[in-house]
């Protein structure tokens, strides 16, 4: 189903090129489409484009889901509550700078979580607390308490996966 909604507005303006073309370029093509054009075509092919407009995203944007991550092994799985809690925390303090693919996140300064090999809750919780590595490239204690260790949590939960 997914191949086909891609497809369509492919497909359309594949046909909108060759009536351009047989029609003797895009002059003559607006000409034929305004003067031969009965009534209904005139009407019918942009309520099309419209509708296609906004049916092709829409289906596209509702298929998504609200899924742990862009990941296949992560696709369909339903996060525990604490898990859920530190999957926002790490999207609103943490995604700009870290790449993470469970959210598909593409962090510009940070290093990419899930090339850093396992990780344990207590390493990103440490991370946190100390700025990364300790060498001033990440601020230390972004996160406290809770809302660190919910952070540490969903990201030993779902980098590398």
């Amino acid at each position: 189903m997914e191949i086909v909604i891609f497809l369509i507005p492919w497909v359309l303006i594949g046909i909108g090129i060759i009536f351009v073309s047989y029609s003797g370029g895009p002059g003559q093509a607006r000409r034929a489409y305004l003067t031969r054009g009965n009534r209904a075509f005139a009407v019918t092919i942009p309520l099309l484009y419209i509708a296609l407009g906004v049916a092709v995203p829409a289906v596209a944007l509702n298929a998504r889901g609200e899924n742990t991550g862009a990941t296949p092994v992560l696709a369909n799985r339903e996060l525990p509550e604490e898990l859920e809690r530190g999957k926002e925390l790490f999207r609103q303090t943490c995604a700009s700078c870290h790449d993470l693919d469970a959210l598909n996140a593409n962090g510009v300064s940070g290093p990419d979580l899930d090339e850093l090999g396992e990780l344990q809750a207590e390493r990103v919780l440490n991370a946190i607390r100390v700025g990364g590595t300790g060498q001033r490239q990440m601020p230390a204690g972004l996160l406290e308490g809770e809302n660190a260790e919910a952070v540490a949590e969903y990201v030993a939960a779902v980098a590398g996966k």
